[in-house]
């Protein structure tokens, strides 16, 4: 029998917000070529400058269950930051570094498991400031922590900017050859096995 509820995963595009309605003149996910149903919502958020992988469903208990658990789940970035990182500053990615957080105050990184990669084949081409002309370097930084922005603030901390950020997956859920704007939608068995959560049945 078919679940009550429906599950998908979009590339969500350059410039658009990661919700359905906004009292801003912004880019929506209701702007995709696609008819959602009534009750879908945004599990988790990507800003408006980022790109990449952003998991839908009408099931309220999902963002639950993937961000409040006691085990965290993996996501992984591709980062295109300004200039060329050293392998010092990498070592820094990788062991933890220090940014400032809400209240004033400052938050240290755990270990991170963070890679200078080559630009993947197929990647479809930049937007907004992110010539290839000038030196940069495309980093691979898989997390499992979740501050606000903290990718972004991981790059500025070792003195670079980020110029793409795109999420390229959570846990074994991957963004895979969907275009910006495309929609992949999962039975609800697939979407939970691919998340690695186990205890969904008994929510």
């Amino acid at each position: 029998m078919s679940s009550q509820y429906r599950y998908f995963c979009i590339n969500k595009p350059f410039n658009v917000v990661s919700q359905f309605v906004s009292a801003d003149d912004v880019g929506l996910l209701g702007d995709l070529d696609f008819e959602f149903p009534e009750g879908t919502h945004a599990i988790g958020r990507l800003d408006s400058h980022s790109e990449g992988l952003l998991l839908l469903t009408t099931n309220k208990k999902v963002t639950r269950l993937l961000f409040q658990g006691k085990v965290p789940h993996k996501r992984t970035y591709l980062v295109q930051v300004k200039d060329h990182v050293s392998a010092e500053s990498l070592y820094r990615l990788q062991n933890g570094v220090t940014f400032p957080v809400k209240g004033g105050e400052v938050y240290t990184t755990s270990k991170n498991d963070v890679s200078i990669v080559q630009k993947p084949p197929g990647l479809f081409e930049g937007i907004f400031g992110t010539t290839e002309n000038w030196p940069h370097t495309f980093l691979s930084i898989t997390l499992t922590e979740g501050k606000f922005h903290q990718v972004r603030k991981m790059v500025a901390a070792i003195n670079h900017r980020c110029q793409r950020l795109i999420r390229m997956s959570i846990e074994d859920m991957e963004l895979g050859d969907l275009l910006p704007g495309q929609v992949r939608e999962f039975e609800e068995e697939e979407f939970f096995r691919l998340l690695k959560i186990d205890d969904w049945r008994d929510k």
